[in-house]
């Protein structure tokens, strides 16, 4: 065997073996962002009520929204910003309304900042489980039930809720 041959081989491996690696690294990150709590990736699962409210822990959480310039809806939270109690149940309304004459479908989809309390924050009820469709020019309230554990790391004692806006109007 010519030390060419060798070499043709052995970049033949190397490239397959990088191959695989990059075909692997999506599925590895997402494992990774959901075991360590990275990347601000909220569960998209309804949660269990919570049976314990901390007496004396409070943490301060804003919400807010993120609509591309073209987008046909106008998503606000009714309360920017709350101070709550660990463990206690709070309700947040977001007002949502439909910019245009036509039959518009929304997709919420949400992250939490910084990115280890999105594992501490627990949804009960949330309208981004679920496409939310508007007629023309409607308007709509669209609720947020929560709470945040009393396992979210003492040194965290702010978080942002997130939601970005896409009208999914034209993928169904």
């Amino acid at each position: 065997m010519s030390i060419h041959n060798k070499l043709l081989k052995m970049l033949l491996l190397a490239s397959v073996g990088m191959f695989l690696f990059a075909f692997a690294l999506v599925p590895l990150y997402d494992v990774f962002c959901e075991v360590t709590g990275l990347n601000g990736k909220p569960s998209m699962e309804k949660a269990a009520v919570s049976q314990v409210v901390s007496k004396t822990r409070q943490v301060d959480i804003g919400f807010i929204t993120h609509m591309p310039a073209s987008s046909p809806f106008k998503v606000l939270a009714t309360q920017p910003r709350l101070t709550v109690k660990l463990g206690e149940m709070n309700k947040v309304v977001f007002n949502a309304k439909n910019l245009t004459d036509a039959h518009r479908v929304m997709q919420a989809v949400p992250s939490v900042s910084p990115g280890l309390a999105a594992q501490h924050l627990h949804k009960i009820e949330c309208f981004c489980f679920q496409q939310q469709a508007l007629d023309g020019g409607q308007e709509e309230q669209l609720t947020l039930h929560f709470y945040i554990d009393d396992e979210i790391p003492v040194e965290i004692e702010e978080l942002t809720l997130s939601y970005s806006i896409f009208d999914i109007s034209d993928t169904l």
